[in-house]
């Protein structure tokens, strides 16, 4: 009989969570009924043009969303699609040595992105994200340190929109 009543109580759980209609996943992203994305080509308008870097971001956007979300990806006709550019790219001293050198380089990265919810539209919105890299003065940013550096920005560049679009942050 306890057994019985146990099962109902799980069948009755069962029913009621089925009937829940809003999607989320482990990550905290609220898809709603999206069950599909894309994200077009982000174009490099910054002044200075790193190659690859708009390609990059791109397939570092959509890896993201594919990792954190149920989502499939598409050419196009998503229900949420993003797009924009790379607006910034440059690197600056931000501190200095007694020789008027600098000590310490940074590189920033700017990206302006529109980003449209066909089922919800109030959901949309165009903003610009950017997110730096330090570095010492003393070194060149080329090979796998130009590299580390694109991966640190990009991972908090791309986490920034996901968490705008997907987590209502």
């Amino acid at each position: 009989m306890r057994i019985l009543k146990h099962f109902a109580y799980l069948s009755l759980l069962v029913i009621l969570l089925q009937g829940c209609k809003v999607s989320y996943s482990f990550t905290g992203a609220d898809i709603g009924n999206a069950q599909t994305f894309q994200v077009n080509n982000f174009l490099n308008n910054a002044p200075i043009v790193e190659p690859a870097v708009a390609r990059n971001f791109t397939i570092e956007m959509q890896d993201l969303i594919l990792n954190q979300t149920s989502l499939s990806l598409v050419n196009n006709g998503g229900d949420l699609i993003y797009e924009g550019e790379i607006v910034q790219y440059y690197v600056s001293p931000i501190t200095a040595t007694a020789q008027s050198t600098a000590a310490e380089n940074r590189l920033t990265i700017g990206v302006n992105v529109r980003f449209f919810n066909t089922l919800e539209p109030e959901k949309d919105f165009e903003e610009r994200f950017s997110f730096y890299f330090d570095y010492p003065g003393s070194s060149q940013l080329v090979g796998s340190q130009l590299t580390d550096a694109l991966d640190v920005i990009y991972e908090r560049l791309t986490q920034d929109i996901f968490n705008k679009s997907l987590a209502n942050w």
